[in-house]
């Protein structure tokens, strides 16, 4: 097995000490396999250029090498906030209302993925596996074909795949699915995008899809797979039971003096259902007085996408909500909604997820939601909390000792929030019980090998039918 040539929009350039208190579960699951299987991290830097040269930035840090190139303000305008996030995330998360269809958008896409795939292939050697990430380069694994890249070639997507109605309502749909095909493999998060994504081909494109959901497409066998997520469990666990984390739930606790807890943590996202989750626990101290001075709902929200007009009104439409909310609800010495928009490091997470008596992750459409499983490893197994999780959460297929809801239905979820609240403890115990073992087994470094064995083609190693080597 040649090296792994990782490519997504963004690159995590890993530190040399304490990588993983500063990133994420997946940055750190990929610099780790970066550093067994050696290769390289490439992308975009985040920075702005007057001029795009193509030049890259190599870099070396605890044993990853990574590659950058800066984009100019014309290719982040049209293909990071215009094309990726104001038509593809929206459509993929079913929000046709709020896609957009521009020109400009769709030929600046197209002109940033030609840049990278310039930039990327001559980095590129004849036994490499190249594992491209995410709805922002679809059609990547296509240019590279274009240029005589001849390697296994994966794609990884992180969000929901949309039916096939919504989806035909793209401007091109079946030249991006098509330029999709070129990839050796293709992976979901879940069998619901999955039957998605098969569904369109067939449909649309007139393809046969086997029994194993590979795809016939121009003499080649395309691999189709759910391969859900998962967080680095040990890793999580490990900063779940350090001093950071303990300290931040002895803060987070005392500052609520005894009340009960319920969190929320979530990116400013109009698909996270964040100002429904906010009429629900509105709803909830409503039906239940008793209790309008006895719980707090701490919503951790970084912003996110601010040049984008529609991320612009959710973080105003909050913001209203909060001040009506708490002007109801609120006393002199207490307000019942925590409303913070800025992010923390992993450590300090882990201890506020511990802190609360409930995790509410209620999402309207998510690829597969991490913070889900997240605030399961922080829990103290002896005196857990409850998670409350949206059925249209990807992570729901595989947390099924959560308590699901309907997250458009306020009365829905505050009924939940109530009975998670009353919740007896043996109850608690035996779902977290379940949930753990889930989290715990189907951690990101399984889905890293269950990946990385399918596209180096060694499906018998992964626990996959054999096939022949594809034409």
């Amino acid at each position: 097995m040649g090296r792994l040539i990782v490519i997504s929009n963004r690159v995590s350039v890993p530190s040399a000490a304490g990588a993983a208190g500063a990133q994420g579960g997946l940055a750190v699951a990929l610099n780790s396999a970066l550093r067994q299987q050696g290769g390289i991290w490439f992308g975009w830097s985040g920075q702005e250029t007057a001029e795009f040269t193509g030049h890259l930035d190599m870099q070396r840090n605890a044993d990853v090498t990574t590659a950058t190139i800066d984009l100019e303000p014309q290719d982040v305008e049209e293909y990071y906030n215009g094309y990726a996030n104001r038509t593809l995330w929206p459509l993929f998360h079913y929000r046709i209302d709020l896609t957009e269809y521009d020109r400009n958008f769709g030929e600046g896409y197209e002109r940033v993925n030609e840049r990278f795939a310039d930039a990327v292939f001559p980095l590129i050697e004849s036994e490499d596996l190249v594992w491209v990430h995410d709805y922002h380069l679809l059609p990547l694994g296509s240019m590279l074909r274009a240029r005589g890249i001849g390697n296994r070639m994966g794609l990884f997507l992180h969000t929901p795949w949309p039916p096939t109605r919504l989806l035909t309502s793209l401007p091109f749909h079946e030249r991006l699915v098509a330029s999709m095909l070129e990839y050796d493999v293709i992976g979901l998060q879940t069998t619901e995008w999955l039957e998605s994504f098969l569904h369109y081909v067939q449909k649309e494109m007139g393809l046969k899809v086997n029994l194993d959901n590979s795809i016939e497409y121009n003499g080649r066998r395309v691999v189709a797979r759910a391969f859900p997520i998962g967080i680095d469990y040990a890793e999580f666990q490990e900063a779940a039971c350090g001093d950071v984390a303990r300290e931040a739930c002895q803060r987070l606790k005392a500052s609520v003096r005894g009340r009960k807890i319920l969190i929320g943590v979530d990116r400013l996202d109009y698909s996270k259902g964040l100002g429904e989750r906010f009429e629900s626990f509105s709803r909830f101290l409503a039906d239940h007085p008793e209790m309008a001075g006895n719980a707090v709902l701490l919503q951790i929200a970084p912003p996110s996408r601010g040049d984008v007009a529609s991320y612009q009104q959710i973080r105003e439409d909050l913001e209203r909500k909060t001040g009506h909310i708490n002007g109801a609800h609120a006393d002199v010495d207490f307000v019942p909604i925590r409303y913070v928009n800025r992010g923390y490091p992993r450590a300090e997470l882990a201890g506020f997820y511990r802190a609360a008596e409930i995790g509410l992750v209620t999402p309207l459409r998510d690829g597969m939601n991490l913070v889900a499983k997240e605030y399961v490893a922080a829990q103290d197994p002896d005196d857990p909390g409850v998670l409350i999780l949206s059925q249209f959460a990807g992570s729901a297929l595989q947390l099924k000792d959560a308590l699901l809801v309907n997250p458009h239905s306020v009365e829905h979820v505050a009924e939940t929030i109530k009975r998670a609240l009353d919740m007896p403890l043996a109850e608690r115990k035996r779902r977290h019980a379940r949930l753990l073992e889930s989290v715990r087994e189907q951690d990101v470094l399984h889905w890293l090998e269950q990946f990385v064995q399918v596209l180096a083609n060694n499906e018998r190693d992964a626990g996959m039918p054999p096939h022949d080597q594809a034409a």
